[in-house]
């Protein structure tokens, strides 16, 4: 094999590689976080959720949010839901949301999305304490 055919089969080899690593990525491999888990308890609290690609660290924009829902699961009480509404964000990666959070203690907020490119549902339940 010549140089040149070497180096060629090598640099195929190496892209091959690094396309199988991206087509095996997974729901595993994202991860939703609160920008801030204690907030002010009442009618017009916002929630501010970051999305991350664990194995680059990047924050993952343009997301579909298809399904939120808020409810006191930490504190016993799963059957004690409120509305979530979708907001805008100016942060790549950063989804906020507004939520009624009526009562002091501990909310379970649910939250799935589709990412571009990936054929499975990234899912998390972030806990938050509401304050007085």
């Amino acid at each position: 094999m010549t140089p040149k055919l070497a180096l060629g089969a090598m640099a195929l080899t190496l892209a091959l590689a690094g396309n199988s690593r991206t087509a095996l990525a997974g729901p595993q491999d994202y991860e939703f976080q609160l920008v801030e888990p204690k907030i002010r308890q009442g009618g017009d609290a916002t929630v501010a959720v970051t999305l991350t690609d664990k194995r680059t660290g990047n924050p993952v924009a343009d997301a579909v949010i298809f399904a939120t829902r808020m409810d006191m699961a930490p504190d016993g009480m799963e059957t004690m839901t409120t509305l979530v509404e979708a907001m805008p964000s100016t942060e790549p990666g950063t989804y906020n949301f507004r939520t009624r959070l009526v009562m002091a203690g501990g909310w379970r907020f649910s939250i799935a999305a589709k990412i571009q490119g990936e054929a499975e549902t990234v899912e998390s339940r972030l806990v938050i304490e509401a304050i007085e």
